[in-house]
């Protein structure tokens, strides 16, 4: 493209020099410019992108999108209010509007996106639908699924248009796209085109970047503000605040609550879910071989998302008796022991009591819960977890989890004094050991006969920070190779 035009796609406040040229790439990192690459300086949490135009421009950038003008620069400088909104509307234009080509499903909350996600794509396709999908676990293009390795649930936006590209381009006439509050709140989304936005619960984090709850709530209100029909969760505390946002029309879906999709005769077990659905125009039993009832919230939100765009519900029903589950979601490490190993993605006190109060009437025995939580994430979530740990498992050990420029001592001490403050005994019920290794290590060998071992924060994530590095890490294998040393394995 010309800079002249994506000049007039992004009309800036203002441009020093004189926007022309041929633009080759965009790029937000000068270790990605390369000649003719026009280059967003966009500001970060630890680096500001305007401290790097220079050596943008010394690599062959053709001009630089800022948010304050600078001096000495030899190329045109197009000057905005923000450079992420500007990058947006030149990744959209560069990679030719694909979302116009798309049916899009945006999916947010503060836990289920990713079950809710990986249900509702399985019920598009079985009803002939050609999804894609874009979430923390997994990305699909066209019939190829592929791990995110990116630890970016909702990537920046040229990497997002870029996928909704080549998903129009293989051939999917749909995307499942999660939108974290991040995506959200940081103009990542903007220009994805959302026909549907549905909601599945909403409490607290990010504060970290959103201050405050209100804050959090109102980027995940974004969604909703934008999409034709909203699909919300009646027996959510924040129902009745998305209900006032929503755009257009609202599809609700609820266990508890009068809801358009409403379970009733929720039973559960070790084995899965079931439960009886009224819907518009359906009514039938569900199975879902998934257990706890905050999946059979994860379920209705996927089949009314079905409803939504017209699909037989009797199908969707039927495709979720069928599913696999999603990777790091209540699933299992079976090495042949005589206790259940059981690796999750709860990283908020909310999810995390769902998930011990799933596991805990499935325990004979003791309820092990090993979890940390995240550097440079909302701190105040720590004393809570705790506090959670501490009420409904039996033991409870607090280790790292991605502690990045934190330190981990700090984090885990203020895990550790919500659980104090809760009850639990330390050395007996409560244990702090900062490596997550050993800390795997040392509850598999706690462990005995009946007992259930909860390992909460990583769930299907393949990597683990320390400060700037990115380190292999995969609690499965870790489990397996603690269950291995005290004798328990299988091929």
């Amino acid at each position: 493209m010309g800079l002249g035009a994506l000049t007039d796609v992004i009309a800036p406040e203002r441009v020093a020099g004189m926007p022309v040229g041929e633009v080759r790439g965009l790029a937000y990192d000068s270790r990605a410019v390369s000649a003719g690459t026009l280059f967003f300086a966009v500001p970060g949490v630890h680096f500001d992108g305007h401290d790097f135009v220079t050596e943008a421009v010394a690599a062959g950038a053709i001009g630089a999108v800022v948010e304050r003008e600078l001096a000495g620069l030899t190329v045109p400088q197009l000057v905005v209010d923000r450079s992420r909104r500007a990058l947006a509307d030149a990744a959209d234009a560069w990679f030719g509007r694909p979302s116009e080509r798309l049916t899009v499903i945006g999916i947010t909350g503060t836990d289920g996106k990713t079950t809710t996600s990986f249900l509702a794509v399985e019920v598009l396709r079985a009803a002939g639908r050609r999804p894609g999908l874009i979430g923390t676990v997994a990305i699909d293009i066209g019939d190829e699924r592929l791990p995110n390795d990116d630890r970016n649930t909702t990537p920046e936006a040229p990497e997002l248009q870029a996928m909704l590209a080549q998903m129009v381009e293989a051939g999917n006439d749909s995307v499942v796209l999660e939108a974290t509050s991040h995506g959200l709140a940081l103009e990542r989304t903007r220009n994805c085109r959302f026909d549907v936005g549905a909601v599945t619960t909403v409490t607290s984090e990010h504060l970290e970047l959103h201050r405050t709850v209100e804050r959090y709530r109102a980027a995940k209100a974004l969604l909703v503000a934008e999409a034709p029909l909203a699909i919300l969760n009646a027996d959510d505390d924040a129902y009745a605040y998305f209900r006032e946002r929503a755009r257009d029309r609202v599809l609700t879906y609820g266990m508890e609550a009068d809801a358009d999709l409403r379970a009733t005769d929720v039973r559960s077990d070790s084995a899965g879910s079931r439960f009886e659905l009224a819907a518009p125009g359906w009514r039938g039993e569900v199975s879902l071989p998934m257990p706890g009832g905050y999946n059979v919230s994860n379920a209705l939100a996927a089949l009314a998302i079905a409803h939504a765009l017209d699909l037989d519900l009797a199908v969707a029903a039927e495709a979720l008796g069928r599913t696999a589950g999603v990777p790091g979601r209540m699933e299992r490490v079976d090495a042949g022991q005589p206790f259940a190993v059981v690796v999750d993605y709860a990283h908020t006190a909310d999810s995390l009591e769902k998930v011990l109060r799933t596991l805990r009437p499935l325990t004979r025995g003791r309820l092990i819960a090993v979890f940390g939580s995240a550097g440079e994430r909302d701190p105040t979530k720590r004393p809570a977890m705790g506090a959670v740990g501490a009420r409904l498992a039996d033991v409870t050990i607090v280790t790292d989890e991605d502690p990045r420029l934190e330190d981990p001592r700090v984090i885990n001490e203020a895990i550790a004094a919500g659980a104090r403050g809760a009850g639990a005994r330390e050395g007996e019920s409560l244990l702090v050991i900062d490596d997550r290794r050993e800390a795997i290590g040392r509850a598999v060998a706690l462990a005995g006969a009946g007992d259930v071992l909860l390992l909460a924060g990583k769930g299907h994530e393949q990597s683990i920070f320390h400060g700037r590095e990115k380190l292999p890490w995969d609690d499965r294998a870790v489990a397996r190779e603690a269950l291995a040393e005290h004798g328990w394995s299988t091929r």
